[in-house]
């Protein structure tokens, strides 16, 4: 080693969004050395461009439920040592359902849900405007769920690192991981930016999009494809939106696989005034081009909705790139084809909620301790051999 190299480090987390950011937080709280490696700015991909979603409102029985619902109890323990300054606001859900049937639909998921520690009250279609005064009448009902809750993700993920590096993390931004290093053995000897080198005994990759790529460096396969999405943000407004709120069409769009436009209206207001509204899914690779459809459906479906708002003003509208697995689960932890290689990319939309928990976990994993949770559901090596021609490689 350089004499002049730093000494090696416990782990180094590559992606500064707020994955990485979680992944540093725990890390560092549990004595670990830690560096963080991002090609660009703290929250400069998928979690810059997210509406700051906590939800197990929209997720079915199962790894990725048990998952959130650690997370929602971690939320609230970040929420009381970050405060106000990432904008946490445990608001609730309410998920609306236009006809009868959708709301047949709402109960029995609800009911499955339950079983699990999920927390659902159903609201006929009568008392829906005593929780949200200005929805479209005429709903034949929806579920409240109080464990649904918010933050601003650009926030949650600066506080989260200024919070690991209280503990001695150090950050690293606009510098691009160019190898990850291995030794004799295979296993991970830490990486090589354009910048320096990083001696680590364990790298972290919570590169979400690129999640792949960074896979690729260390010699395993890992088919993380990018799933655009569109938000419109209205002009400020008095708080007309209370909660988030979605049509039961959106949990549907969430599971599918389908590589093809899906839109439903997610609407809800922030703290600093303007409403926010989705929900866009399609699979167009990293095509960024504005699309004038995706927008007009946004708006007409938010305002069937919540008709006040077809008479509000879109100030401007942004889009990011969900990092999806095809089986939509996250891999979460040690990938046992390269020893010190973990993965914490491939949360899809839900990455901001599931951050603390896979932070957490990695952490567990690091540290030697039995995770909280089965991490077999989430092992990266799922997907077996690559398989050239898949849609969505940059």
């Amino acid at each position: 080693m350089d004499q002049h190299q730093r000494p090696p480090l416990d782990v180094v987390v590559v992606g500064a969004g707020v994955v990485g950011a979680a992944c540093a937080y725990y890390a560092a709280r549990a004595g670990l050395t830690v560096a963080v490696v991002d090609r660009g700015p703290v929250a400069g991909g998928t979690t810059g461009a997210g509406e700051g979603n906590l939800l197990v409102s929209d997720k079915e029985p199962g790894p990725e439920l048990d998952l959130a619902l650690l997370s929602t109890r971690l939320w609230r323990e970040l929420a009381e040592e970050l405060g106000t300054a990432v904008e946490y606001e445990p608001k609730g859900g309410l998920v609306v359902a236009a006809t009868s049937a959708r709301q047949d639909a709402l109960r029995a998921f609800a009911a499955e849900q339950a079983e699990c520690g999920v927390t659902a009250e159903e609201i006929p279609g009568g008392r829906l405007h005593e929780l949200e005064p200005h929805l479209a009448p005429g709903l034949a009902g929806g579920f409240l769920y109080p464990q649904d809750a918010q933050v601003q993700p650009a926030l949650a993920a600066a506080h989260l690192l200024r919070a690991a590096r209280r503990d001695g993390a150090v950050l690293h931004t606009g510098e691009t991981v160019r190898e990850v290093l291995t030794g004799p053995d295979g296993a991970v000897r830490g990486v090589v930016t354009d910048r320096r080198r990083l001696a680590a005994a364990a790298v972290v990759n919570a590169a979400g999009t690129w999640g792949g790529e960074l896979a690729a460096l260390a010699g395993v396969h890992l088919p993380v494809l990018p799933r655009r999405g569109f938000v419109l943000v209205t002009e400020p407004l008095p708080r007309i939106v209370r909660r988030k709120v979605y049509a039961a069409d959106y949990v549907a769009d969430v599971a599918s696989g389908s590589a093809a436009l899906q839109t439903s209206a997610v609407v809800e207001g922030t703290p600093g005034g303007p409403v926010l509204i989705g929900a866009s899914r399609e699979r167009v690779g990293f095509d960024r081009t504005l699309s004038v459809e995706v927008l007009h459906r946004l708006a007409a479906q938010a305002a069937a909705l919540f008709p006040v708002l077809a008479r509000v003003s879109v100030m401007r509208a942004y889009r990011g790139f969900r990092p999806y697995l095809p089986d939509h689960l996250p891999a979460i932890g040690a990938d046992p084809r390269v020893p010190g290689l973990y993965h914490a990319c491939g949360h899809e939309g839900a990455g901001i909620g599931l951050a603390p928990a896979t932070g957490l976990l990695i952490t567990e994993q690091l540290t030697g301790k039995a995770p909280a949770l089965d991490l077999a559901p989430f092992r990266a090596d799922r997907f077996g051999a690559d398989r050239s021609g898949a849609d969505g490689a940059p």
